[in-house]
């Protein structure tokens, strides 16, 4: 697809001693190799479709679900082994965990006139019909991404594999679905921030953190969310379609008591979407990498 010949690795944990570092990642750079790959990237656990990226900045503020959070000298470590930067990934966050804030009111009305002029609707993910609901999010996913710089296809078991993990957890009304004549042109997902009901269990028992976590969710006690998809298929692809999306998840977890949002991440080079979010009030927070090292 990309016409390259690159391999991942992660799960990458290290103590801060290049000695305990070097041999690890020689070790994944010679598998790499022996698959007939000449380079490797990282970290990605377990490609770009999971958790991603090195934390290089924003060490100051906790990950939200399913992002990283690695010590600082992780870079220390995979640069002095050779490795140089492929690529950043930028999370931007908005809104205020204390004071739930509506979009601005230019957004809403923008979006009205989008909607009016090319004749689509907005709806929220039907729980009723979980199984096609999914199989219109596995037509849209690779046809939104396949472009995308990095990009690695997920197949079926995948996507479903995440819809049953998903599904206990997500919130409808934050799934849109942007449709034309019936037919799904665009799709977002943000889910509530579990790691804001996780973080305390500091004994690792999930029985009562996933008992906390439930609760939390069910009397709207979770205060922040994470935007981790914004899809819009390629031929309404600048027209304003992600404005909707973007108006459409704000006002949603507003009303559900949601007040803080993370979107991302984002390629630091998809000005297109970075300067619609800043418009909106998002503001560029935390920057993880990719990294790459010939094998």
């Amino acid at each position: 697809m990309h016409h390259d010949l690159v391999g991942f690795f992660g799960f990458f944990e290290c103590i801060n001693d290049f000695t305990v570092a070097a041999p690890l990642l020689d070790a994944a750079s010679a598998w790499v190799k022996a698959k007939g790959l000449d380079t490797m990237r990282g970290p990605a656990s377990f490609s770009v479709n999971d958790e991603c990226g090195l934390l290089v900045d924003g060490f100051d503020t906790p990950n939200t679900l399913m992002m990283p959070h690695n010590p600082p000298y992780y870079l220390t470590l995979l640069e002095t082994a050779g490795f140089a930067k492929a690529k950043d990934l930028i999370c931007l966050e908005g809104g205020s965990a204390e004071h739930p804030l509506e979009p601005p009111e230019r957004t809403a009305r923008a979006v009205e006139l989008l909607k009016k002029r090319y004749g689509l609707t907005v709806r929220a993910l039907d729980m009723k019909r979980f199984t096609s609901e999914v199989e219109l999010v596995k037509k849209l996913y690779n046809a939104c991404w396949e472009q995308n710089w990095g990009f690695v296809p997920m197949t079926d078991a995948e996507i479903d594999a995440l819809a049953a993990g998903f599904r206990p957890v997500v919130i409808p009304d934050l799934v849109p679905f942007i449709e034309k004549d019936g037919v799904p042109i665009a799709f977002g997902l943000a889910l509530p921030d579990l790691n804001e009901a996780l973080r305390g269990n500091r004994s690792g028992n999930m029985f009562p953190a996933s008992l906390t976590m439930l609760w939390k969710l069910k009397t709207k006690k979770i205060t922040r969310a994470r935007i981790l998809l914004l899809g819009v298929v390629p031929e309404w692809r600048g027209k304003g379609i992600d404005s909707a999306l973007y108006h459409w998840i704000w006002s949603r977890a507003a009303a559900l008591g949601i007040g803080w949002g993370e979107a991302g991440w984002l390629l630091e080079d998809n000005a297109a979407i970075i300067q619609g979010l800043t418009k909106t009030g998002f503001t560029p927070y935390k920057t993880y990498r990719l990294l790459d090292r010939a094998t």
